[in-house]
């Protein structure tokens, strides 16, 4: 896997502080159809900064990554290339972390994993049916003020000064205040990742979440793409709530990072 996401405390609007549970999500499905099969959800960031955000990044042709102030994923082409890791010091440095690869590549001397944590990728189903909503009002660099304040309360994940570059975001005010937002992030070839999801404490439980992912949705479908999202397997009732309107797991996943040695002898950075 080549993204992570570094705020393991992801939560919306229908998080409820749920510890972990193994069996809350359907069991990883056969991958016997094309659009589970479809290998760009491998390396989905990959695909993102080689492609539609191509614009964006940062790095060659075997590291990319998004400017700091933009969106803290990175990843790799393939980690079978023996010149990756020069690539990935190249771009990042010495001393510095970067998406770990899978547990069976073996790290050079003086590269470190982090400690992993558990997530989940969802795609969606036939069951999914966006629908525009006549509240939701698109953000953007005027409204990035708000949308920082209110991830910072909501905690959904990652969101910095420049992530709405990233897609569209849309939000619903109430009283003049964003009380709730979504919007896209990743763009793999043929789809777009919802994310951005965060409800003010304050109105949850209205459902805002639900209409903004589906608002979401429908243009994902307008531009004849498919929606994915991502999410911490902690995160048991926001899963839930992206099952019940559309979504299934496609797979279960390890997030982490691996962090560079301090210097070409290879001795690691401490703490």
């Amino acid at each position: 896997m080549s993204i992570i996401d570094t705020d393991r405390r992801a939560k919306d609007d229908a998080h409820g502080g749920v510890p972990p549970v193994a069996d809350a999500v359907t069991d990883t499905p056969q991958l016997d159809d094309p659009v589970l099969d479809d290998p760009v959800l491998d390396n989905p960031a990959w695909s993102a900064l080689s492609g539609a955000h191509a614009h964006l990044a940062e790095g060659g042709d075997l590291a990319r990554r998004y400017p700091a102030d933009v969106s803290p994923f990175a990843a790799v082409r393939t980690w079978d290339d023996p010149g990756v890791w020069d690539a990935v010091l190249d771009l990042v440095g010495y001393g510095a972390e970067f998406p770990a690869p899978p547990e069976p590549v073996v790290l050079p001397p003086g590269w470190v994993r982090s400690d992993p944590f558990e997530g989940v990728q969802l795609v969606e189903t036939d069951r999914l049916h966006g629908r525009p909503d006549d509240e939701a009002v698109v953000l953007g660099a005027a409204d990035v003020p708000e949308m920082l304040d209110l991830v910072a309360r909501a905690q959904p994940g990652p969101f910095l000064p420049r992530t709405y570059l990233l897609g569209r975001y849309v939000g619903i005010r109430r009283d003049g205040h964003l009380v709730a937002m979504a919007g896209e992030r990743l763009a793999p070839t043929g789809w777009t990742e919802i994310s951005a999801v965060a409800t003010d404490e304050r109105y949850r439980g209205q459902g805002l979440a639900s209409r903004l992912v589906l608002d979401v949705v429908h243009h994902i479908h307008e531009r004849g793409a498919r929606a994915m999202m991502h999410a911490s397997a902690g995160n048991t009732n926001a899963i839930r709530l992206y099952e019940s309107l559309g979504f299934r797991l496609r797979r279960r996943l390890t997030f982490g990072t691996v962090r560079t040695p301090d210097s070409r002898g290879g001795t690691p950075v401490s703490g």
